[in-house]
């Protein structure tokens, strides 16, 4: 696996442009075939639509890039499939929320989801809803699933100003740290209670890292290099 690299950027600028996908339109009925299979392991995959990127540029501090639409079976099989395509990344924004005690709170991911298991910040792969004339938001992207995943609002932490770009491979995660007002503990009591309220919660578990012994295999490496790079810097 490539080894990460972390940007420290200001400001973003992702442009949404018509971009023809030559993958999903040459291999249609291979993805179609696997996205159906899919759906008969998780019956509530929806096949909506997402968006990609490519030609990111980090410079001085500023990261470009376009971003173009395609459907999320297209995107599961690119990603099942090793990332056949180089040019293309997936980029998203995440909500690293850090605890007012100093730790981390990540969510566990739950059985009907595309990544049943897997422990992260709260994030999710842009789509239409995040963008704005032309722009792709991912801050907004960022407060969006927070509080669809969480339940917490803005009045319970501050958003920390710039991005830590994680890029591992074909994967560009973009966190912005999210300082909570409350402990570990009660922050994890507190998204639990929204989840018990929920018929089916995207999440099946809150889990609290106060050091490196916490992070685990079910953690992305992009995950876990901006963590230790976080614990690395106290």
């Amino acid at each position: 696996m490539t080894s990460p690299l972390i940007h420290r950027v200001t400001t973003l600028d992702l442009a949404v442009r018509p971009v023809v996908w030559p993958f999903a339109e040459e291999r249609r009925a291979e993805i179609t075939a696997h996205f159906a299979e899919k759906q008969r392991e998780r019956p509530k995959l929806w096949n909506g639509r997402v968006l990609l990127g490519r030609d990111a540029v980090f410079t001085g501090g500023h990261l470009s890039a376009t971003y173009f639409e395609t459907d999320f079976a297209s995107f599961l099989a690119w990603r099942d499939w090793g990332f056949p395509d180089k040019a293309v990344f997936n980029g998203f924004g995440m909500g690293a929320l850090l605890a007012s005690d100093g730790a981390f709170i990540m969510g566990e991911m739950a059985a009907h989801t595309a990544n049943e298991g897997r422990i992260y910040f709260p994030s999710g792969t842009p789509d239409l809803d995040d963008v704005v004339d032309g722009m792709l938001d991912i801050a907004g992207s960022v407060v969006r699933e927070l509080g669809e995943e969480t339940g917490l609002t803005e009045a319970d932490y501050r958003i920390e100003p710039g991005w830590h770009c994680v890029v591992t491979g074909p994967t560009l995660a973009m966190l912005q740290v999210i300082n909570l007002d409350m402990p570990g503990d009660v922050a994890r009591a507190r998204i639990e209670a929204n989840l018990a309220r929920e018929t089916e919660p995207e999440l099946s578990a809150i889990h609290i890292v106060r050091g490196l012994s916490d992070l685990t295999p079910a953690m992305p490496r992009f995950v876990t290099a901006f963590v230790e790079q976080q614990f690395a810097l106290r």
